[in-house]
């Protein structure tokens, strides 16, 4: 194995056996693994009889253990990063280790693997000539609010990562922000209780409003039509500008806002909110 490189190695999301064989044999060759969570990795490691030392490297020591990494490497050593499940630097700090080698001159080499992004979009049913992954939504209001009131005018496919204990309000936001569009949850990927749930956006919203879905979710939601005419009433519309004016919009700013997005008119959402 040529030295002085940074292997970028996708992990499985869930079924052991989607790890490639020559994501193996990298794992086997590398001098070292730089891992999100080293007692995650080790057991796949284990699997597959493999003995390597580890560093980790997740969030909070990224910058510090980017450093050392990088020194490794230029110092003639390989070495592999993985995160816990799918492919690392998605929505994941391997981001930055890959712009520090572009910075040090290292060189990167991708080793494909599972990704959850990509599975959901396949059994999805919708389009995927076009999309774009939107991450997790804030937890923060206002940001949140940004967030989805950025892409309401979004034509692409567009895909989330959600947890289950937020699943409710999310759904939630998107009927009040998208009005009722197709969705497709997919939920636990690969694992043995794996679920494909094609719906809606209304749908979704009253059937899972009691937290009853479970486990690692990812949500395909259809991108605007440019047919597309609301179904939001009243009522959507006023809860949608409560939410804005929630996250420290002007009362009037979110009449507005609310008023484009269902296609009704300002001032009867102004005068429902006052």
């Amino acid at each position: 194995m040529d030295k002085n490189i940074l292997y970028v190695v996708g992990t499985p999301i869930g079924n052991i056996g989607d790890l490639s064989p020559r994501a193996v044999a990298t794992l086997e060759e590398v001098d070292f693994i730089a891992a999100e969570d080293t007692r995650v990795t080790v057991k796949l490691l284990n699997h597959f009889g493999i003995k390597k030392p580890m560093i980790s490297y997740f969030e909070h020591n990224k910058h510090e253990k980017g450093e050392k990494i990088i020194d490794r490497i230029l110092a003639g050593e390989s070495c592999a990063i993985v995160t816990d499940a799918g492919m690392p630097c998605i929505s994941d700090p391997g981001e930055d280790l890959i712009k520090q080698c572009e910075e040090a001159g290292v060189k990167t080499v991708v080793v494909p693997g599972p990704s959850a992004v990509i599975s959901a979009l396949a059994v999805s049913g919708l389009e995927t000539g076009r999309f774009t992954f939107e991450g997790f939504l804030s937890v923060n209001k206002k940001s949140r609010t940004e967030h989805l009131e950025s892409l309401l005018g979004e034509r692409r496919t567009m895909i989330f990562y959600e947890a289950p204990h937020k699943l409710a309000h999310t759904l939630q936001d998107f009927y009040a922000s998208f009005g009722d569009r197709r969705l497709t949850i997919a939920r636990e990927l690969t694992k043995v209780h794996e679920e494909i749930i094609r719906t809606t956006t209304k749908q979704a919203a009253e059937k899972y409003a009691d937290g009853s879905l479970k486990g690692e979710i990812v949500l395909v939601l259809e991108g605007k039509k440019t047919e597309e005419k609301s179904e939001i009433t009243l009522s959507d519309a006023v809860a949608y500008a409560q939410k804005l004016i929630d996250g420290g919009m002007r009362p009037t700013e979110a009449a507005k806002q609310a008023a484009a997005m269902a296609g009704l008119k300002k001032n009867d959402i102004y005068k429902e909110l006052m």
